[in-house]
């Protein structure tokens, strides 16, 4: 079996990978992206719709001219690329595991680093079965989405029911269109953003149909994919039936009053085609199987100031550590994952940690540790939909920040950094808290 030996390996080559990979490589190490799929970009490539970058480069590109800018770098650089390539297995490295002789083979941006820590066995059409041994290994695999079997839609089983992201790459990358009369369940943003598509390419798009009392996806795509187009919301209301045998007929919509199903007021639109944007998880089966500890209100990895694991060597950023509302907020995250993994390589230590976890209002916070000695970039998804908020981030009970917020819903990630000023008293039982509270 081929032996492959780098100081890093980042599986995943979307916007998350490239950016930390590109990281480590500027960092003086040898890295390597491991990606499934035959190209570079992972789902922007799909995204054809412009909106990309405002924060990043400062002007707005569509996903292809995103991802290509990081594509390009990638390409320059010695980082070594790994296409159509799946990571089967992540283990812990043992002189005693098959691994004695390293076997090192002179390929780009390989290291002569003699201490690995982890082998990934991978498996490519081209290549067949290899192994990669490394210091330090970056889950940037993203995440998937939720489909018809998560949330349990009654009803017939026929053709025309797909989730959004498939109908985005059969119509733009694949070039097939998947229906013409469409129903869209679930208001995520690329539920929002396929109903503008179709509507672009002639089909007509009944309606979308959301649970919740508020969108699940952000403002903007409200306005831009369904007020534009004069498409209807039905808001607090549930598909309680798909018809149609051998193809989609139909769908049964009820309307719900305080979480209870009117019946009497259900109604039925007609269709050929139900989208499913009902939510994204974590791609996290490698993970589990290499035994990171996954947290419950993310479905991604436990991590600590550094984006570090449970595991040592083994970090996590981008959608498969937290499901993010901009590919903006992926990149910097994936940036600062990919300089604390060469700073890990050097031999840098984190000498003072304090757990940080979400307070009243706050579904989740992330990193769930924060480093008493340097700045901290944090990512928050609020519970509530409110407006004037004060964001308190609170030490042992103590208030240590109040941000205002105008307005905060679930569907938009909050960011903000916490510093060593702020983080000063810090005790060997102390822990920071964050929560959504109204303006005081």
């Amino acid at each position: 079996m081929k032996d492959l030996y780098y100081d890093a390996v980042v599986i995943g080559g979307g916007a998350a990978g490239m950016a930390a990979a590109l990281e480590i490589e500027r960092g003086g190490h040898g890295v390597a992206i491991v990606e499934r799929e035959d190209f570079l970009g992972g789902i922007l490539m799909q995204c054809i719709h412009a909106g990309f970058g405002l924060k990043v480069f400062k002007e707005e590109l569509t996903g292809p001219e995103f991802a290509e800018r990081f594509i390009e770098a990638v390409l320059q650089s010695s980082i070594a690329v790994y296409l159509g390539t799946t990571v089967t297995k992540l283990v812990p490295w043992t002189a005693t595991n098959g691994g004695g002789d390293l076997g090192r083979e002179q390929e780009k941006g390989v290291s002569t680093s003699p201490f690995p820590r982890w082998e990934l066995f991978c498996v490519s059409p081209e290549v067949g079965v290899f192994r990669i041994l490394t210091r330090a290994v970056v889950l940037a695999m993203g995440c998937r989405e939720r489909n018809r079997g998560n949330i349990r839609i009654p009803g017939s089983r026929p053709a025309g029911i797909y989730t959004a992201g498939l109908a985005q790459r059969l119509v733009n990358i694949e070039g097939y269109i998947p229906g013409r009369n469409i129903v869209i369940i679930g208001s995520g943003d690329i539920g929002l953003i396929m109903a503008r598509r179709m509507s672009w390419i002639g089909c007509t798009v009944q309606a979308v149909v959301e649970i919740m009392p508020y969108p699940s996806g952000l403002t903007r795509n409200i306005v831009q994919c369904l007020d534009d187009f004069g498409i209807p919301l039905y808001l607090s209301s549930q598909v309680t039936n798909i018809f149609g045998n051998h193809r989609v007929e139909g769908v049964e919509v009820t309307p719900m009053e305080r979480g209870v199903l009117i019946r009497e007021k259900a109604f039925r639109l007609s269709c050929d085609t139900v989208l499913l944007s009902v939510g994204l998880v974590p791609e996290n089966e490698l993970s589990r199987t290499a035994g990171v500890e996954l947290h419950p209100s993310t479905g991604g990895p436990v991590v600590d100031s550094r984006l570090m694991t449970n595991l040592p060597g083994i970090f996590a950023c981008g959608n498969v550590l937290h499901v993010h509302d901009l590919v903006d907020w992926v990149t910097e995250e994936a940036s600062f994952c990919g300089k604390q993994v060469t700073q890990w390589l050097a031999g840098k230590m984190v000498l003072r940690q304090v757990p940080c976890r979400a307070g009243a209002n706050v579904r989740s916070v992330t990193p769930n540790k924060l480093n008493v000695e340097e700045d901290n970039p944090l990512y928050l998804r609020s519970m509530i939909v409110a407006n004037e908020t004060d964001l308190e981030v609170r030490l042992d009970n103590r208030v240590i920040k109040r941000i205002q917020k105008s307005h905060v819903q679930p569907s938009e990630m909050i960011t903000l950094s916490l510093g060593k000023k702020e983080l000063e008293g810090v005790r060997e039982d102390s822990v920071v808290e964050l929560a959504l509270l109204p303006h005081q």
